[in-house]
């Protein structure tokens, strides 16, 4: 069982899946009155930046 918690944590953070819950994390310690995004709203914010940033080149996909 230990190590399929540990596969399963690896894989989340090899992915980024678990970026939103750290944020959320991040969030409710540092400022607990602020409206916290949903998941999709995060994931789109997340994509709209990483797009927009012009140092990361060009993604077709």
């Amino acid at each position: 069982m230990r190590g399929a918690r540990w596969v399963r944590w690896y894989m989340r953070e090899l992915t980024d899946e678990s970026a939103y819950d750290r944020y959320v994390a991040h969030m409710r310690q540092h400022n607990p009155a602020a409206r916290v995004p949903s998941r999709r709203e995060f994931e789109r914010e997340r994509t709209d930046a990483r797009e927009g940033d012009p140092r990361g080149g060009f993604r077709c996909c």
